[in-house]
């Protein structure tokens, strides 16, 4: 993959957070290689391209849950909490509520030795309750998540990953199951938030139109190799 040179970043003295160098991606089999390229702060990139090319497989290598085929990735965010995850099957606690499960991602903005007993605090359960009531779960996050509907179950794992206030956020086709008309606001949200707490996006989307409309960079997968393009 061809670099693209991104003066703007380069010329405010912005360091990048992820760099990707030679890296091959896959699992039994190379899915993409010769990825070069670096992610910077405040970067929205959507990667796209037809099912069963690697979008999902180079997501969970950025993420660093699992390895590269080959090359290196440099990642500035390990610490706990500084990297918020969406994946496509959520990964919710389906016998715990709405609100504990977001509550599952308060807690990483804790000491890793906290005691899990301890309440996180006033200040920081009502931001929960805040962040909440913007994805419109207010009146479902006492119910348990089994029986939620899977586009109220996507808003719980929204929530949980940006109540962690991360450095960066992966995002495995986060807007499935969303009705088109809820789209726009969780967008809208989506994208407030980000700015809010500073975080890069790094997501898969499969509707082109629904990635430009949130993505700056577009990575387009195509056989074996990525090509990218800026979003005015």
């Amino acid at each position: 993959m061809d670099e693209i040179p991104l003066s703007s970043k380069s010329e405010a003295g912005l360091d990048p957070i992820i760099q990707l160098r030679k890296l091959e991606i896959g699992y039994n089999k190379s899915l993409v290689s010769n990825i070069n390229v670096d992610i910077y702060p405040g970067d929205r990139i959507a990667i796209i391209g037809p099912s069963g090319v690697g979008k999902t497989t180079l997501l969970r290598t950025i993420a660093g849950l699992i390895a590269p085929v080959s090359g290196e990735i440099a990642n500035s965010y390990t610490a706990r909490g500084q990297i918020g995850y969406i994946p496509q099957k959520l990964g919710l606690v389906r016998h715990s509520s709405a609100k504990n499960n977001i509550l599952l991602g308060a807690r990483t903005r804790k000491s890793r030795f906290y005691p899990p007993f301890l309440r996180i605090g006033e200040t920081l359960n009502k931001e929960v309750d805040l962040l909440i009531d913007k994805l419109g779960i207010a009146n479902i996050s006492n119910e348990p998540v089994r029986i939620l509907s899977g586009g109220q179950q996507r808003r719980v794992a929204i929530a949980r990953a940006l109540i962690q206030k991360p450095k960066v956020v992966i995002a495995d086709e986060f807007l499935g199951e969303l009705d088109v008309a809820n789209i726009e606001s969780i967008i809208d949200i989506l994208l407030t938030q980000l700015e809010n707490i500073g975080a890069t996006l790094v997501m898969v989307e499969h509707q082109e139109d629904i990635a430009r409309s949130i993505a700056t960079r577009i990575w387009r997968i195509d056989g074996n190799s990525i090509t990218e393009e800026l979003v005015p």
